[in-house]
């Protein structure tokens, strides 16, 4: 299949010195703001867009993210507004929108409508935290019937048998995670990314992409020295959170700054 995100992250890497991939939660603070706030982060710098769905029990999230995904299911949101908001940002912006989720809410509103629904919103593809490819059945073939990536994690946990899995199953690129509790001290964080960077391309992993509490430019600049590219979150939740769409926008383009060198 041909791979929006694969080719966002080629591209970055042929310009610069890789991708950076930003998430924002859709619905916050509202589905206006969320949908011009993901617009500001693709024409400022990020290459793969990420919009987290809101769910009632965020496991893997920290407090920055988990507030803002209560507020906006606070606000109402709804599952179609994310279809809404992907089409809404896909018109605006050639970036991909790949859509993070826990699996409970794809299975609930029925995987193969949901990956129909996302492939016709203009929709990159999943980040499936809380599932592993053998597991995946159904939504491994919803999303090769509708060309749509299929985002695993990594973690420094996995065996050399689930990395083949995910290398073999997963397209896009894997979402590699040095550390599943609260990020810490910042140099050991980089040491278990580039130990588990190194075992998923020994696995067969093409583009590996990380995301472990970066935060500054030195950052991002410092993982792609050996991924190809950097996930950043909190810190454009927050920017959003106290500065507005302006205060992200200025956050993406200090951080987008990284992948420079």
């Amino acid at each position: 299949m041909s791979s929006q995100v694969s080719a966002a992250i080629r591209a970055a890497q042929s310009e610069r010195k890789g991708a950076l991939v930003g998430y924002l939660p859709v619905g916050f603070p509202d589905l206006d703001t969320s949908v011009e706030a993901a617009i500001a982060m693709a024409k400022n710098g990020v290459d793969v867009l990420e919009f987290g769905v809101p769910y009632s029990d965020p496991v893997m999230d920290g407090m920055v993210i988990q507030e803002a995904t209560q507020h906006a299911l606070q606000n109402g949101f709804k599952l179609r507004d994310l279809f809404e908001a992907v089409r809404r940002v896909r018109e605006a912006v050639d970036t991909p929108v790949l859509v993070m989720t826990y699996f409970n809410p794809v299975m609930q509103y029925g995987v193969d409508r949901f990956a129909a629904d996302l492939a016709a919103a203009g929709g990159a593809g999943l980040i499936t935290p809380d599932i592993t490819p053998e597991a995946a059945d159904e939504w491994i073939a919803a999303s090769k019937k509708h060309n749509l990536d299929r985002v695993f994690l990594a973690a420094p946990t996995s065996s050399d048998e689930r990395l083949r899995m995910i290398a073999e199953l997963g397209t896009g690129f894997v979402y590699t995670v040095s550390t599943m509790g609260i990020t810490g001290e910042r140099a050991s964080l980089d040491a278990a990314a580039r130990t588990l960077t190194e075992r998923l391309r020994s696995a067969g992993t093409d583009l590996a992409c990380v995301g472990i509490g970066i935060s500054t430019a030195e950052h991002v600049a410092a993982t792609l020295e050996y991924a190809d590219g950097a996930i950043v979150g909190t810190v454009f939740v927050r920017a959003l959170r106290d500065g507005g769409v302006a205060g992200l926008t200025a956050a993406v383009k200090a951080l987008a700054a990284g992948t420079r060198g």
